[in-house]
């Protein structure tokens, strides 16, 4: 069986680009033509998107350690979940952010 280690270094990186969507999205903005409300439409989806991705990984890289006998990985594994779930809330963050955007245009 294959360690948790690979499992638990996924979810590490693409909790990391879940956390770093929003602030790539605002940066853009500022170097490109295309407003902030623009970017962020694409900029929280793909957060959220990446987050859910590195939960998958997370939840194979802790199946992985719990099944393993010597469970070299631990910390490995838990910062795993972190990222991923940090980055499920900045994700969550942002589009509730948008919602309120959205609720307001609307009720002008």
């Amino acid at each position: 069986m294959r360690s948790s280690s690979a499992a638990a270094r996924a979810a590490i990186f693409f909790g990391a680009l879940a956390v770093l969507a929003i602030p790539a999205g605002v940066a853009a903005s500022r170097e490109t033509t295309f407003t902030l409300i623009r970017s962020l439409y694409v900029a929280v989806p793909a957060a959220c998107l990446l987050a859910l991705i590195a939960l998958g990984a997370s939840r194979r890289a802790r199946f992985a350690l719990a099944q393993s006998v010597r469970p070299e990985r631990r910390r490995l594994v838990r910062w795993g979940r972190f990222f991923a779930w940090a980055g499920l809330y900045v994700g969550i963050t942002g589009a509730l952010a948008l919602g309120v955007y959205a609720a307001l245009r609307l009720a002008q």
